[in-house]
């Protein structure tokens, strides 16, 4: 029985840890003013799975959920802005954040990372940001995800006919 004690305080103590994470920074912001959140569940693809390939059928089956927080910029949070991008910098160097690539100038880019090994990720991360106008991430979660998988969602999401109007509080913020 003390074991059993000891074994259950041990997780709370680490399942509790103060360390942050990008879920940790999701919820604490989705409320503010400053940030636009929104959860995606592979719902909003309406696409015919008889249309995908075997490998786009593999992909939508690992995936189970994005999630998307952005911050607006203006000229009345340029302070908060810069708190905020430091932040998820902060968050994103943490090992268990993997990056796989970075691609734009220091104005605007992006960056993708992976969270678990590269034949099974768990959540796939998506960094952007544009200096005039604010930054957005995404995280597309699964099970047992690749690479190959990402690409695969990319273009299923092409293909289907996603109902644009969920996504509209986005627009403007990464032109």
């Amino acid at each position: 029985m003390k074991a059993f004690i000891i074994t259950i305080i041990s997780f709370l103590a680490i399942s509790c840890s103060n360390k942050p994470t990008l879920q940790k920074y999701f919820v604490e912001n989705t409320e503010s003013k400053d940030f636009i959140a929104i959860d995606v569940s592979p719902s909003i693809l309406k696409i015919k799975e008889a249309s995908l390939n075997e490998e786009e059928k593999k992909a939508l089956d690992a995936f189970d959920k994005m999630n998307i927080i952005a911050f607006k910029k203006d000229t009345l949070n340029e302070v908060k802005y810069k708190d905020e991008v430091t932040k998820v910098k902060t968050i994103l160097k943490d090992e268990e954040y993997q990056q796989l690539m970075k691609f734009g100038s220091s104005n605007q880019g992006a960056s993708i990372y992976l969270v678990g090994t590269d034949e099974n990720i768990d959540e796939f991360v998506i960094y952007a940001n544009n200096q005039s106008s604010g930054f957005a991430l995404v995280r597309i979660l699964g099970d047992n995800m690749n690479p190959n998988d990402l690409m695969s969602i990319v273009n299923i999401m092409q293909k289907s006919k996603i109902d644009l109007d969920q996504l509209k509080p986005l627009e403007g913020i990464l032109k």
